[in-house]
């Protein structure tokens, strides 16, 4: 079940309200829609979902209606139709006592400009939504301490507002939402009043805190990166709408349409684009445990120059070149045991980003390896794949000519990436066939 679920919602300010979302309902823009109506719509027919424990971002610039959005979403703006259901409760119908408890208990909320009570201590206002549910003050004090030590404010907790900088302003107003224990936090523009430095530290606490705590966050902004930052999800907000809903990567790479494609024409792909999603399937991936023979035929078949090689539940150790191979076989060796090597070839996880993927394919005299989280092979990465992604092309639509390696590159075009020397096949050195 979705954490939180919002389904045909609609927000529409002034008269003649059902007249306004008749006409928005057929699709037209929302100037025209709505032009003659005294009416204006904020939000128009909002439609997903918000997986348990990820961080879901609405993004658009201002007047796109994100802030009447989350606004809707715990309660304290009604809307004008439409369903918002928060683990399977439906808000919009709550009395006001039950809409309360489901906020004490579901929702909190963290703001742009900090909403600190100016004469009270940072412990007492991490600990504020406590004393408002009526704990103890001993609990009250013993959470609120806990809140602003995962925060890093600790030793703040008895000054007061203004003693701190903006940035730790905002770490308490985290911190108050984390006190109050709540598994879905809001979060308006929390970060843009800050200075762009303490933003970035401010968005790494948060990711930091989010790998620990596992909260739903509900993040509002206007700004792309910190979208693309933060966001598992992203909705793009325009003119009232949800135009595209998608990771940073299928935004980036597959936009729904001009106005995605204008709006993220600058970002650097290479800090959004993954290992994962320039990786080509191994072509030549073999167990440990066959023979010479085996290999000496995956490499001729495929025409590549060296073999990936996993051993027990298919755990990544390494690889093996024609060379080794053609000297287990004058050794009469039954497996590639004993051959395979970790020295000319990186590996990088599944998430890591483009631009961290220079050095590795640099230094390594292979393909570059993907693991995934469990040690185990998902692909390999060409240095020719590299170069076609930061060119925006999809690797397989590139022609074969279109980058001819150096003699001494190790790396070509072929399948895994290798050249494809006499050497491989036995048979043409006159060996002993295989």
């Amino acid at each position: 079940m979705p954490a939180l679920a919002v389904k045909s919602l609609y927000k529409i300010f002034g008269n003649r309200a059902d007249e306004a979302m008749r006409r928005l309902a057929d699709g037209a823009p929302r100037a025209e829609a709505l032009a003659g109506l005294p009416a204006t719509a904020a939000v128009i027919d909002a439609n997903f979902e918000v997986r348990p424990g990820e961080i879901f971002v609405v993004m658009g610039l201002s007047g796109s209606g994100k802030s009447t959005l989350i606004r809707m979403l715990n309660g304290l703006l009604r809307p004008t139709k439409g369903s918002v259901r928060v683990d399977g409760v439906e808000l919009t119908t709550l009395r006001p006592a039950a809409l309360r408890r489901l906020r004490r208990e579901k929702i909190s909320m963290v703001f742009q400009h900090f909403a600190l009570m100016p004469h009270r201590t940072v412990l007492e206002n991490a600990g504020y939504a406590l004393e408002v549910a009526g704990l103890p003050k001993a609990e009250r004090r013993e959470r609120a301490l806990e809140a602003l030590r995962m925060v890093g404010l600790t030793e703040w907790a008895d000054k007061l507002p203004h003693d701190l900088s903006g940035g730790m302003r905002q770490r308490v107003g985290l911190a108050r939402a984390l006190a109050a224990g709540t598994d879905i936090l809001l979060m308006d523009e929390a970060f843009s009043a800050l200075d762009p430095l303490i933003r970035r530290e401010i968005q790494d606490q948060l990711l930091e805190l989010q790998a620990e705590l596992g909260k739903t966050i509900i993040f509002i902004t206007h700004d792309l990166n910190e979208a693309m930052r933060l966001g598992d999800r992203i909705a793009v907000m325009r003119d009232g709408r949800i135009v595209q809903i998608g990771t940073a990567e299928e935004i980036l790479t597959d936009p729904a349409n001009d106005y995605v494609a204008q709006f993220v024409a600058d970002v650097d792909r290479t800090r959004i684009l993954t290992a994962s999603s320039v990786m080509e399937k191994a072509q030549t991936v073999l167990d440990v445990t066959v023979g010479p023979r085996v290999a000496a035929r995956a490499l001729r078949e495929n025409q590549t120059s060296v073999v990936y090689v996993t051993g027990p539940r298919k755990q990544f150790l390494g690889t093996v070149t024609e060379d080794e191979v053609l000297r287990a076989f004058r050794e009469g060796r039954q497996s590639l045991e004993g051959y395979v090597s970790t020295e000319q070839v990186r590996t990088v996880t599944a998430d890591t980003a483009v631009a961290d993927l220079f050095a590795e394919c640099a230094e390594s005299v292979h393909p570059v390896a993907v693991l995934d989280a469990t040690g185990r092979l998902s692909g390999v990465i060409p240095r020719i794949t590299l170069l076609a992604a930061l060119a925006s092309t999809a690797p397989d639509s590139a022609p074969a000519d279109a980058v001819e390696p150096a003699v001494d590159d190790p790396v070509d075009s072929g399948p895994a990436g290798g050249t494809t020397p006499a050497a491989l096949d036995p048979i043409s050195r006159k060996e002993e066939p295989v």
